[in-house]
């Protein structure tokens, strides 16, 4: 059961945010309700994410080091960095076009090197994918792009604090419902 909605979440998350790139005419005419649409099922998808990996059983698929959970920390910490990035417009954003899409795939592979059950293939491997086909939709459609050419140092300075403060509250939380990424 775990894995039907693991794999059910994963689907319909995709789905609901591929929507806009498969059919944009379609999502365009649903305007400010299309939104609201994508959120809902987003929420759905999220829960069904989350239990089913809770419900997954642990099948190891590949072993994994203890000590890559250093590796995994610091990428999360570029994690959250990117994602600051992309809405502070910070100087990354001057070569990296999709630095919320580059989150996405830094996160899952992080992840997938300090997990390597078949539930943590199927969660990470699959919103992995879903950033990947996502770039390469918007990349089709909007092939020309120049990185942003205004950028304030103050931003950056918000960006790199805000990534440190926002992954040690996510770690903490992290800690409470499942392995604490800080060891312990």
């Amino acid at each position: 059961m775990g894995y039907l909605l693991l794999i059910l979440g994963v689907l319909l998350w995709s789905g609901a945010h591929l929507f806009k790139r498969i059919a944009p005419a379609r999502r365009e005419a649903m305007g400010a309700s299309g939104r609201g649409l994508v959120a809902a099922l987003s929420g759905v998808a999220i829960v069904l994410m989350v239990l089913g990996y809770r419900w997954a059983p642990v099948d190891v698929v590949w072993h994994t080091s203890g000590g890559m959970q250093h590796v995994n920390n610091l990428l999360m910490l570029l994690v959250f960095y990117l994602f600051a990035a992309a809405g502070m417009k910070t100087y990354i954003t001057r070569w990296v076009r999709h630095p919320q899409l580059w989150g996405v795939r830094l996160w899952a592979l992080a992840h997938l090197l300090v997990r390597g059950d078949l539930a943590s293939v199927i969660l990470f491997g699959g919103l992995f994918l879903w950033a990947q086909i996502s770039v390469g939709f918007i990349n089709r459609a909007e092939p020309y792009w120049q990185g942003e050419v205004k950028v304030v140092t103050g931003k950056e300075i918000g960006a790199a604090l805000g990534a440190v403060l926002v992954m040690g509250a996510v770690g903490w939380i992290h800690g409470l419902i499942g392995p604490s990424p800080f060891g312990g």
